[in-house]
């Protein structure tokens, strides 16, 4: 009989980090595409002012827009390009906040709508329930 020694493979400990880095590029050029792409809504002109940005949750603010012509429109479910009527707003907000009552609640106006419409959105809001409301400014 024949003995025969076989040799003992040493194991391979090491992580072949290479995939991981492909990975990881795949994932960062993704995310550089997409991000640009999720702002979304009707597009108005913003009046510019000089102020800080406002420090919010890591949840997503409920934007409501008012467009040039002084047409509702709001974030719901990440569709606002159909105009609402004040109504609809009011409710919207009033259920949203019933659920999270503390939803930061943002008004984005045209420069070019009147003040009057604004306020008129901001009273809206109030009627809903809202404790505080903020303004989108550039």
């Amino acid at each position: 009989m024949e003995w025969r020694t076989r040799k003992k493979r040493s194991l391979n400990s090491e992580i072949n980090v290479v995939p991981y880095i492909d990975v990881m590029l795949v994932l960062l050029i993704i995310f550089m595409v997409t991000t640009p792409m999720l702002t979304q809504g009707v597009n108005v002109d913003l009046p510019q002012a000089s102020a800080d940005p406002v420090q919010t949750d890591d949840e997503e603010p409920l934007i409501v827009t008012i467009d040039a012509m002084g047409n509702y429109y709001i974030n719901v479910g990440g569709d606002d390009q159909e105009a609402v009527s004040g109504d609809i707003i009011r409710d919207r907000v009033e259920k949203i906040l019933n659920v999270n009552p503390q939803k930061m609640l943002l008004v984005r106006g045209d420069k070019k709508v009147e003040y009057d419409r604004i306020i008129q959105l901001m009273v809206l809001l109030q009627q809903a329930g809202a404790p505080s409301v903020g303004l989108v400014t550039e």
